[in-house]
């Protein structure tokens, strides 16, 4: 399989392709990049590409749309609010997760298959339509038949919603994720650690979860990264009142509401606002990769 792999990037066409592909995506975040460091007028007068033609961006070249981002009033309380919100919804489901995957991969119980049908199948459900039932959940409770099965919470507009709600949407993909990681595991250690008597909770903690961590950094990657860059759920759980703003919903008032139609800011706050994922994924790279193959490779 690896030398047809290999065979195939080999080809002249192949590496057109490639090369293709990837000017495709880079091209327009590099035209992203510059655009943030000319001044508004510029960016309304003359296109980035026009702007590097004639020379005048090398003129025009000005920090001062990250100096507006940058110094604008409570934009640290933005980043701690994002970390506040990040941090909990990335670390509550996959803890929840290793554990329900660890169980679909190596404990048998009555109504397995339909239980894991059914966690695949919330994958499916659209996150914008639970948005409301959630509200109303998180307010107001839930009762079934007569009887309060969830009482009046009333959390909407605290970190605590939030992180109610990624861990909802986050949890069946993360158990789905690690199911397949664990099942890839050698067979044999965890066997072992049956005929030596570990119960499952040993072996859990002792090789399952200790050989997982490849997996479990990939996930982490793609939920740090899905909940940090997320706008719409921090805005609909926790408002717009100014103390709860996260770094999204900052950057999109400071380009909007406090400064008029400066979308010409957004650039600028935009690449802000990507440092934290950078230096996250980069950091985080060489489990990321490992975890994606991890689960394709049977041990």
């Amino acid at each position: 399989m690896n030398n047809q792999v290999q065979k195939w990037y080999d080809k002249p066409i192949s590496k057109i392709i490639l090369v293709s592909i990837s000017l495709t995506w880079v091209l327009p975040y590099f035209g992203f990049v510059l655009s943030s460091f000319r001044p508004g007028d510029s960016i309304k007068r003359v296109s980035w590409w026009s702007s590097i033609a004639t020379g005048d961006f090398i003129r025009e070249f000005t920090f001062d749309n990250y100096s507006e981002i940058l110094f604008a009033e409570n934009l640290s309380r933005s980043f701690f609010n994002s970390f506040a919100v990040t941090i909990p919804s990335t670390i509550i489901p996959i803890t929840i997760a290793a554990f329900a995957a660890y169980a679909f991969a190596f404990i048998d119980f009555k109504g397995k298959d339909i239980a894991f049908l059914f966690v695949v199948a919330m994958m499916i459900v659209p996150l914008q339509m639970s948005l409301i039932p959630l509200i109303k959940l998180f307010s107001k409770g839930a009762v079934l038949f007569g009887v309060t099965v969830i009482p009046e919470l009333s959390i909407n507009g605290t970190f605590v919603a939030v992180w109610f709600a990624h861990t909802g949407f986050g949890l069946p993909l993360a158990t789905f994720l690690l199911r397949d990681f664990m099942m890839g595991l050698p067979k044999s250690v965890i066997e072992s650690a049956k005929i030596d008597g570990a119960s499952h909770l040993t072996t859990f903690f002792k090789l399952a979860l200790p050989l997982s961590v490849a997996g479990i950094a990939a996930f982490a990657t793609f939920q740090f990264l899905w909940v940090y860059n997320d706008f719409l759920v921090a805005n609909v759980f926790l408002g717009i009142r100014p103390q709860n703003l996260v770094v999204t919903s900052h950057v999109a008032q400071l380009t909007v509401g406090n400064y008029g139609e400066a979308w010409h800011l957004r650039t600028s706050g935009a690449v802000i606002s990507m440092i934290v994922p950078l230096i996250v994924f980069f950091s985080l790279q060489r489990f990321f990769i490992r975890g994606l193959i991890g689960g394709a490779v049977k041990g």
